[in-house]
Formats: structure tokens, C-alpha cells, sequence
């Protein structure tokens, strides 16, 4: 077997390369969508905290950089299978059906109107427990302890209709356990941390 200069088998040398697994070659955009998805997860997050307060400014180069990354992915990056296709849809319906509310809610918030109604909430908030029956909890009363949370500093790693979704089941499930209509929701400061505590009245 004749040597390269360097002392590489020419054999060696001239095969072909094939550290990539073949799993890996032939995973398409699965991962690449799983990410992106994750990414516009996160911007919910980011958004949500940005009108409570949390952040000063909009996360807009975070918003620029998923949109661009979707784009990239349905005008050409790699092979797409029908499942693919499909998922990519559903995670750029979600992603601009987040950019146009929270577009809507920046524009209300630059003509006064968002301040204002967030100015009048917190007038009428007293910080008394919110009590809440029926099957599901009002909007209002979740953005109550929503905004109850963000103003103790831990602000809520989720949208607020998912807190609101969330406060739903707690609800039913307290009221199928005790009989009773009424719950009561309330936010409790506990080892330095605001902690959401419920109980049926």
C-alpha cells in the first residue's frame, strides 16, 4: 500500500467521507422545526413579559429572527415529508397569529389606550382575593392575578390564557372535590416568592 508524502494510506486518503450517520442525513427538517417551535414558545413568553412590565422593550429582533428562520425553512431548508409540511404550517399559523396580537397590543399601548385601561384595572384592584364560579374563569379575574404575579417580581413563565386555563381546572377540580361553587384564588408571598393559593368558599 503506497504511503503520501505525509505518511497517509493512499487508500485512506481518496475514500469517500462518511462521518455523518446516516440517521442524521436523512432526518429532514424534524429537528430544525422542533426548534423553531420552541423559539416561538419562547416569544410568547418574551411578549407576555414585555406588557407586564418585566421587560422595557418589545422583543422584536427575537420576533424578526424566528420569522426568518421560518422562512428559511419552507423556502428551502432540506427535504420536507408531508408530516413536515404540516407541522412547519401549524408553527407558522401560531407564530403569526402571536406577531398580529401582540402587533395590535403594541399599537393600543402607543395610543394611550392600554395604559389607560391597565391604569383604571389597577385603581380597582384592592388585592383581595378573586373569587371566581361557573365552569370557567372570567378573563378578567385572571389577568388579576396575572398581573398580581408580575408585580411581585416572578413573573409568569406562560401567556395569560393559559394561566387562565390553567385557573379553570384548578377550579372545576376544587369544585367537584368540595360541593361547593365558589373558589377562591389569592396571591400569598411564601419564602420570599408569590405563590397563587385556592381554596373553595
Amino acid at each position: 500500500m503506497n504511503l503520501t508524502s505525509q505518511g497517509t494510506p493512499q487508500s485512506v486518503k481518496d475514500r469517500p467521507r462518511t462521518n455523518t450517520p446516516a440517521s442524521a442525513r436523512n432526518a429532514g427538517i424534524g429537528p430544525a422545526i422542533d426548534r423553531v417551535e420552541d423559539d416561538v414558545r419562547l416569544l410568547r413568553i418574551e411578549y407576555e413579559k414585555f406588557f407586564n412590565g418585566a421587560l422595557e422593550v418589545p422583543p422584536e429582533e427575537m420576533r424578526q429572527r424566528v420569522g426568518s428562520e421560518l422562512r428559511r425553512l419552507r423556502l428551502g431548508g432540506g427535504a420536507k415529508s408531508v408530516a413536515d409540511d404540516f407541522r412547519l404550517a401549524s408553527v407558522e399559523a401560531q407564530f403569526n397569529a402571536y406577531a398580529e396580537r401582540f402587533g395590535r397590543r403594541l399599537r393600543q399601548r402607543e395610543e394611550g389606550r392600554h395604559e389607560s385601561v391597565r391604569a383604571a384595572s389597577a385603581a380597582r384592584d384592592d388585592g383581595r382575593p378573586v373569587v371566581v364560579g361557573g365552569s370557567e374563569v372570567t378573563a378578567d379575574a385572571a389577568e388579576t392575578l396575572y398581573q398580581r404575579l408580575a408585580r411581585g417580581g416572578n413573573t409568569p413563565r406562560f401567556d395569560l390564557e393559559t394561566f387562565r386555563v390553567y385557573l379553570s381546572r384548578q377550579m372545576t377540580s376544587i369544585q367537584a372535590k368540595t360541593g361547593r361553587s365558589a373558589v377562591e384564588f389569592r396571591i400569598a408571598e411564601e419564602d420570599g416568592q408569590m405563590k397563587l393559593r385556592a381554596r373553595a368558599v
